[in-house]
C-alpha cells in the first residue's frame, strides 16, 4: 500500500478484535529521568494519559514490565560495560556521551524495566501471534561496549538474539524507521547470522560516524513525504524478500518536521502512512511483529505524543485483524478462518 487510501484492515467491519494490543509501560519511563535533563521526559506519561483517555477503534492495554537480567544484557554487551553501568561505575566521559544526565538513583533500575518491556513484547508475539510493543525503547544507537544518544543498552539487538535461539525462528529483520541511522543495531548483529539490518534515515544527521547497515537507506536533509515514504517502501521490499519470521519495527516519529532534531519534513498524515504501510505488510504476511517506540522531540512535544497516538491506534487495529496468523513452525503460517 502507498496510495492514500484506507487499508482494508482499518475499515470498518463486522469482526471485533479477538485481543487488545499488549504494550509495556512503567511510570519510571518518566520519572526515572531527572526533570532537568534536556531529554523530553514527559512524552511518555502524555502519550500513556492519551490512549488511555482516546476513544479508541481498537482496545489497547498495558502491561507493566519485569526488569531484564545481566543475562539478557550480556547476550549483546560486554560483561565489563554491563557491570560497570549495573555498579554506577561508568566513567563521565561514558554518562557525556549517553546523554541523560543528571542521572537519578533510579536511572538504573529505569534502564532494565525498558529492556525488560522490550522481552516481554517479543515474548508475547511468539505466545500470541499478532503485534505488541514497547512505549520506550529502540535504543539503536548503543554499541556492545558504549552507550550514545540517550541508549544505553540495545533493545532491538537484545530482542533479535533471543529470537535467534528459538528453534522455530531463522531470521529476523529490523525496520528501522527513526530519522537518525541505527548504528549501534548495524554494529552489534552484524555478524549475526539470520539477522537483517535496514535502516532508513536522514544522511545529515546524528551518528556522523555511521555503522553499515545491511541496507541504508538514507534521505537528504529537508526530504518530504513523498521522498520518505519511497523510502520505507523500499525497506519493506527488501523486508519481503528476506522473508523473516519476526518483524523488530523501529518506530521513531523523528522525522516529523515538527522535530527539533529531525531535520526532514514529514507531515503528521505522512507519519500515519508510514505506519500503516508497515502494518498492512504485517497484517498481509500474517508476520509477528514487536514495536519499538523510538525517537520524537518535536517542539511543542504535542505533535510528538500525537503521532505516537496515530501509531499504537493502528497497531491496536492491525494486530485485532490478524486473527492469530502467526504459527511459527520454520517458514509455516496460516490464517485462522473469520
Amino acid at each position: 500500500m502507498r496510495s492514500g487510501t484506507t487499508p482494508p484492515w482499518l475499515e470498518d467491519d463486522p469482526v471485533p478484535p479477538k485481543s487488545p494490543l499488549s504494550i509495556w509501560y512503567h511510570d519510571l519511563y518518566t520519572m526515572g529521568i531527572d526533570p532537568t535533563a534536556r531529554f523530553p521526559r514527559d512524552r511518555y506519561k502524555m502519550l500513556e494519559e492519551r490512549i488511555r483517555d482516546a476513544p479508541l477503534p481498537s482496545p489497547i492495554e498495558f502491561r507493566e514490565p519485569g526488569l531484564a537480567s545481566a543475562d539478557d544484557l550480556l547476550r549483546v554487551h560486554g560483561p565489563d560495560y554491563v557491570d560497570r553501568f549495573l555498579s554506577g561505575r561508568l566513567s563521565d566521559r561514558e554518562i557525556n556521551r549517553i546523554g541523560l544526565k543528571p542521572w537519578r538513583s533510579s536511572f538504573t533500575q529505569r534502564t532494565l524495566l525498558i529492556m525488560g518491556g522490550s522481552i516481554s513484547a517479543l515474548e508475547h508475539v511468539f505466545q500470541h501471534g499478532g503485534i505488541s510493543g514497547n512505549m520506550a525503547g529502540g535504543t539503536h544507537h548503543s554499541h556492545a561496549d558504549f552507550g550514545s544518544g540517550y541508549c544505553v543498552f540495545n533493545d532491538i539487538a537484545i530482542c533479535a538474539k533471543i529470537a535467534l535461539e528459538r528453534e522455530d525462528v531463522e531470521r529476523v529483520a529490523v525496520l528501522d524507521l527513526d530519522v537518525h541511522q541505527g548504528d549501534g543495531t548495524a554494529a552489534t548483529l552484524r555478524d549475526t547470522p539470520g539477522a537483517l539490518t535496514v535502516s532508513v534515515h536522514c544522511e545529515a544527521n546524528f551518528p556522523f560516524r555511521k555503522v553499515a547497515s545491511d541496507f541504508d537507506l538514507p534521505l537528504p536533509a529537508g526530504a518530504g513525504d513523498s521522498d520518505y515514504l519511497d523510502r520505507v517502501q523500499e525497506g519493506l521490499d527488501i523486508v519481503s524478500g528476506f522473508s523473516p519470521d519476526v518483524l523488530l519495527f523501529q518506530a521513531g516519529v523523528d522525522a516529523l518536521a515538527s522535530d527539533a532534531l529531525g531535520k526532514l519534513k514529514v507531515s503528521r498524515s505522512g507519519m500515519r502512512l508510514r505506519n500503516q504501510m508497515v502494518l498492512s505488510h504485517v497484517v498481509d504476511q500474517g508476520l509477528p511483529c514487536v514495536i519499538f517506540m523510538g525517537g520524537g522531540y518535536s517542539d511543542p512535544i504535542k505533535h510528538t505524543v500525537d503521532a505516537f497516538l496515530d501509531l499504537f491506534a493502528d497497531a491496536a487495529i492491525a494486530n485485532g485483524r490478524m486473527q492469530r496468523t502467526t504459527v511459527l513452525g520454520g517458514r509455516h503460517r496460516e490464517r485462522e478462518a473469520v
